[in-house]
């Protein structure tokens, strides 16, 4: 019997490559890079072995590609760290956000509802610039007609595709759920319509398979 001369190299990289869960056609990878350490973050907690890097963004939500706003939510930036190898189970359910010492803490949404309040500040601005010609543009016609006086178009509506890549942006850079290799790092969203100003305290708690940790973070 013969037998394949196979480096040990390369069986190693296959046995790794087969161990990996498979990609579903069309699944997104979520998930930001994290940092290269927790002190590379405003603020760092212990949860059990697994070390909590963190930093509120307001009511900004920035991913890699661009910063998008949301008035009904805020976002916390996350990075969680831990030995060579380790692995946690994560779940947007394991985080709460307590403001201004509130005995009930938030409890984090999935993007999926975040979405709909999306804005992008360059889309603003541009609508904002093609809405002041308008009243310029009208303001400035005169003579006879029925242009005179009329209202403003109404400002151009965001196209669907720009709309959903903005999403689709949102959603890569999601915290990751289920079993993750760590280093791993994301975005969680907190229902919160108030102004960050208003917030003299924010601590985001921790209660998952890790352990309990409360991290106060940088209003």
């Amino acid at each position: 019997m013969r037998f394949l001369n196979v480096p040990v190299a390369a069986i190693g990289i296959l046995a790794t490559a087969l161990s990996l869960p498979a990609q579903k056609p069309g699944q997104v990878v979520q998930g930001i890079p994290p940092r290269i350490s927790p002190a590379e973050y405003q603020s760092q907690g212990k949860a059990g072995q697994i070390t909590i890097g963190a930093e509120l963004a307001g009511h900004g939500v920035p991913t890699p590609e661009a910063t998008f706003t949301s008035e009904d939510y805020i976002v916390v930036e996350l990075g969680l760290f831990g030995s060579p190898g380790s692995r946690i189970v994560l779940s947007p359910e394991d985080f709460s956000l307590r403001v201004n010492g509130k005995k009930v803490p938030m409890p984090a949404q999935p993007y999926g509802l975040v979405v709909k309040s999306l804005k992008d500040p360059e889309w603003e601005a541009t609508v904002a610039t093609i809405v002041a010609k308008s009243k310029t543009s009208v303001a400035g016609s005169g003579g006879g007609g029925g242009g005179q006086g009329d209202p403003p178009p109404p400002p151009p509506k965001m196209p669907i595709e720009t709309r959903r890549a903005m999403e689709l942006k949102v959603q890569k850079a999601s915290l990751p759920e289920g079993d993750r290799a760590l280093p791993v790092a994301g975005l969680i969203y907190f229902q919160y319509s108030g102004k960050v100003k208003g917030m003299k305290s924010v601590e985001l708690v921790y209660a998952g398979p890790a352990g309990k940790a409360t991290v106060a973070l940088q209003p």
